[in-house]
């Protein structure tokens, strides 16, 4: 089984200018994801506005999603649900789609009791033997902020638990805490966050980062420069995307979208999610920071459009 280790985007969700989920473009995201580098893909997860997708839409998109990977990588399928026999569902019919590992946050109506939680992972791995859980450990007011003794209770009593991926704010101290305290069968942590804190996360021990998809290349080139012993690379590419990162922070999937039509990838930026809407100034803002890491994107067909 192939490890989860390395940049694995969380793919957007693309629509077509009448609001339907095109699923040719979600062909071309993934494509797009691949040929940058990514170690593996997730969908669907927060920034693919699963909260605006229905069960048919998110499983016609993820089964794309499989077609085009065809094994190569990873797939991570988010399952998260407001019950653990929905979040099963979920991780049922990405099982049977060849998919060995799910993402899955516990509902904030399960609270933060180490016990009331495990509860909630062991009755999904129960009802879908061998597949893998990735724990999500999101902060609020979307998360519970799961503390990492928490975390580390939960993971013990259930071995269908093979990562997480922790996310809470600050993220580096309960990674540093979760894999001190890890038991043998606990694979790794990933780090979360939009790859904000991403240099700290894997001088922590990070497997790996799950950011947005937009510059999946520059992000595997940090990767590989850390892995490499080139620090002082990874840094400096770290510093030059911060300005980015920064600004999708707060427009979210706008922002990914705007940046993948300027890269050719996506025809326009249309969302279902409540996000704000991006006006001429911070478009002009955008193009100015994605202008001074041209020299980083990948290759020229995947440079943005003049």
């Amino acid at each position: 089984m192939m490890k989860l280790e390395g940049i694995l985007p969380v793919l957007p969700t693309p629509f077509t200018a009448g609001g339907a989920i095109d699923p040719g473009a979600m062909a071309k995201v993934t494509s797009f994801a691949l040929d940058a580098g990514a170690a593996g893909v997730v969908f669907p997860g927060f920034a693919s506005e699963v909260d605006n997708l229905s069960a048919e839409e998110r499983d016609g998109l993820l089964r794309e999603v499989v077609r085009v990977v065809a094994g190569r990588v990873p797939v991570v399928a988010g399952a998260s649900a407001s019950s653990a026999e929905e979040a099963a569902g979920h991780a049922q019919r990405a099982q049977e789609l060849g998919i060995a590992h799910v993402m899955i946050q516990a509902p904030k109506s399960v609270g933060t009791d180490g016990a009331a939680v495990a509860a909630f992972y062991r009755a999904i791995s129960d009802a879908v033997p061998g597949i893998e859980i990735v724990l999500q450990n999101a902060p609020a007011p979307r998360g519970s902020d799961l503390k990492p003794d928490v975390i580390l209770e939960i993971i013990r009593g259930n071995p269908a638990i093979t990562y997480v991926k922790e996310e809470t704010l600050p993220s580096g101290g309960p990674i540093t805490a979760i894999l001190s305290g890890r038991p043998a069968h606990l694979k790794g942590v990933l780090g979360g966050g939009g790859a904000r804190y991403i240099v700290e996360e894997y001088g922590r021990g990070a497997c790996g980062a799950m950011p947005a998809v937009e510059i999946t290349d520059v992000h595997v080139a940090l990767d590989r420069a850390f892995r490499s012993g080139d620090i002082a690379t990874a840094r400096d590419l770290y510093r030059r995307t911060l300005p980015l990162l920064v600004i999708q922070a707060n427009f979210r999937m706008a922002f990914t979208k705007y940046v993948l039509t300027r890269r050719s990838v996506l025809t326009n930026q249309i969302c279902r999610a409540a996000v704000p809407a991006l006006d001429a100034t911070d478009l002009a803002e955008i193009d100015a920071w994605l202008a001074s890491i041209d020299d980083l994107l990948a290759a020229p067909a995947m440079r943005k459009a003049g």
